[in-house]
């Protein structure tokens, strides 16, 4: 019975592909979490806080050049959301989506407090370890990248950063099918 073994070399042969698919929904979902939840903790800042940037050292005029800039997109508020915000993966669950087999990652718990409807969502250490620990290298990775695109407001962040700066998501997921 050679039929049986090209069956199961045939088989084989489509698992790394799935594997594959796999990391990159996590990794897409893991930026796209990142992003939502550094835009969130960006906007619950006081747009009226600021922060002292420049130098402090005295000019030969006497003035110092130190200017006020807006806390909630300095590079300081950055970098300190960068090093604790992959601790929020704990709040969130991955969906399945029947028809194409690709894995997304959602909110189980809103940041207001409303009910979220949970329907088809595995919430459990695994999932909450891998988003948690693809969520980080992805912060570390892209720091530069991501400090770039947060520090001014910017439309679109998520596709910006996740698809086409790193390559982190399918492009083909996000692009309308007629330009396919």
């Amino acid at each position: 019975p050679r039929g049986c073994c090209s069956l199961a070399l045939a088989l084989a042969s489509l698992l790394p592909a799935a594997g594959a698919r796999r990391s990159q929904d996590l990794h897409c979902g893991a930026c796209r979490a990142l992003v939502d939840e550094l835009e969130w903790e960006i906007a619950q800042v006081d747009p009226r806080k600021t922060i002292q940037m420049g130098s402090f050292r005295i000019n030969p005029d006497g003035s110092q050049s130190v200017v006020e800039v807006p806390y909630a997109r300095s590079e300081a508020h950055l970098t300190e959301l960068l090093e604790r915000v992959c601790e929020k993966m704990k709040e969130y669950g991955e969906k399945l989506d029947p028809a194409t087999q690709r894995k997304s990652y959602v909110r189980v718990i809103s940041h207001d407090g409303t009910k979220m409807d949970l329907s088809g969502v595995k919430f459990d250490g695994d999932v909450i370890n891998s988003l948690k620990f693809a969520c980080e290298s992805i912060a570390e990775e892209y720091e530069d990248e991501l400090i770039e695109f947060l520090s001014h407001e910017a439309d679109n962040v998520k596709d910006r950063l996740c698809s086409k700066r790193t390559d982190l998501c399918d492009h083909a997921l996000h692009i309308p099918h007629d330009e396919l």
